[in-house]
């Protein structure tokens, strides 16, 4: 950030500092707001965000002694921890200069002020204060992202490309896009390399978890809260949103949004603009959101669970993410990928997969989509007893969804047959039951009546 994208708070009890200050920062092409008593500065900062104040140490309980401004300066950081302060007064000495910095000032100032000075004092704080927002925000981005081992988005399945197309189109907007795709099918991977290929990727990419939140505290993780503002909020927190600012967030599960929730999420979506718990003061964003869900939402819609108004809000763009068993040409790069990270992690140098190992994974239907493929991987990586990994040590194990087999009466594999008889072994293993048997096949709800509809199987 540089001082002319900057808004500076300006405190001051003379009329002709402030005066000046004005046309100093207008020549700079700076914004400012200038109050003349440490009251109105007070009040200022509650209501709007600044990216750093300027403030004088002396005001109208006397002229000399700094108390008042090094009591404002306090005040100042009570409120914002963050907000770089330079102090000024024409009674400067070593003692004072000494006691701002102890209470929190970035910098000093004496009047007569030298403009070069003031300006270069300010940028440097502006930069400073931006490079502890970008380490904060890349230690959060590192906490958040969840299995992010910096894996390559591969898509070179026929049934890829139209997506692949429509991601480079979208990318470099700043449209909100909705990743529509069943569970494990990698949507978080889309998520991220659709925030590489945009204008944000020099900014943090946030990923958030919605059904892991609980409503309680929805408001607390998503926008933040001030210290005080409940029981135990021991101190100030930046909520998600704030931590994406400039860059991505990412709001996978979205569907799980808790309905008493979803007003306030649609106002951030619409403004801009939040403001932390407990807190009056208006923070304006620029976020740009990225969701992703497996459930039908129309549906959800419909049913009263999803406001129609959010969903219009997040699917300015959908994007259809194929499932594992509709991109087959891309399990032998998948896997491949999955073997050097997974042999890298435990140490197994120089294994390799058997030529009849790989025809086998690329043959079976992976209900659980691309992140069973990365637990079959996985698990071979670690039983593998030498350098070659046979067939059977990608065999199926009752933890993997992939025991379901894939058989057909003739020992033929063929697509529609093998989904039968996985639709129909699913359902024999939950006893009937279509809620348990979609989350078992990894489907939704929706998408498994419109097999059974199609296959003709009835339950």
């Amino acid at each position: 950030m540089s001082t002319t994208s900057a808004r500076i708070l300006i405190a001051d009890d003379q009329p002709d500092v402030l005066r000046a200050l004005r046309l100093l920062f207008k020549g700079e092409g700076i914004a400012c707001v200038a109050v003349s008593t440490p009251e109105q500065a007070l009040e200022r900062l509650r209501a709007e965000a600044f990216d750093a104040a300027l403030i004088d140490l002396n005001y109208r309980r006397d002229t000399t002694s700094g108390a008042e401004g090094l009591e404002l300066l306090a005040a100042l950081r009570k409120l914002d921890a963050e907000l770089p302060v330079v102090v000024m007064t024409a009674w400067g000495s070593i003692d004072i200069a000494v006691q701002a910095m102890q209470v929190g000032a970035a910098d000093f100032i004496e009047k007569p002020w030298d403009n070069r000075r003031l300006i270069n004092v300010l940028d440097a704080q502006l930069k400073l204060a931006r490079s502890r927002r970008r380490e904060q925000r890349l230690d959060a981005e590192n906490r958040l992202l969840r299995g992010d081992d910096g894996e390559p988005f591969i898509a070179q399945a026929p049934s890829m490309q139209p997506v692949l197309e429509l991601l480079r189109r979208v990318a470099p907007s700043d449209a909100n896009v909705l990743i529509l795709g069943e569970n494990g099918a990698g949507k978080g991977v889309l998520a991220r390399q659709l925030h590489r290929w945009s204008r944000r990727r020099a900014q943090t990419m946030i990923s958030v978890n919605m059904g892991g939140i609980a409503a309680s505290v929805f408001e607390s993780e998503m926008f933040g809260h001030t210290r005080g503002a409940f029981t135990d909020a021991k101190s100030d927190r930046i909520g998600r949103f704030e931590l994406a600012d400039g860059g991505t967030l990412f709001l996978d599960e979205i569907a799980n949004i808790p309905a008493e929730q979803q007003p306030k999420l649609l106002r951030v979506l619409e403004d801009g603009e939040l403001e932390r718990l407990g807190s009056s003061r208006t923070i304006k964003l620029d976020v740009r959101v990225v969701s992703a869900t497996n459930a039908e939402l129309p549906t959800e819609v419909a049913a009263g669970r999803f406001r129609k108004d959010l969903l219009y809000r997040l699917n300015t763009v959908e994007i259809h993410l194929p499932p594992l068993r509709e991109r087959r040409e891309d399990i032998a790069a998948m896997t491949n990928d999955l073997l050097a990270r997974f042999a890298k992690r435990y140490q197994r140098d120089r294994l390799r997969l058997a030529p009849s190992a790989l025809r086998a994974l690329e043959h079976w239907h992976w209900p659980g989509n691309v992140r069973e493929l990365a637990h079959v991987v996985e698990r071979a990586v670690l039983m593998a007893s030498s350098s070659l990994i046979e067939q059977v040590d990608v065999a199926p194990t009752s933890g993997s969804t992939a025991m379901l087999a894939v058989t057909t009466s003739g020992g033929a594999l063929n697509l529609e047959k093998s989904e039968q008889s996985l639709i129909r072994q699913g359902l024999a293993q939950c006893e009937g039951n279509v809620q348990r048997t979609a989350k078992l096949l990894g489907l939704s709800r929706g998408a498994l009546y419109r097999r059974l509809e199609k296959y003709g199987l009835g339950v």
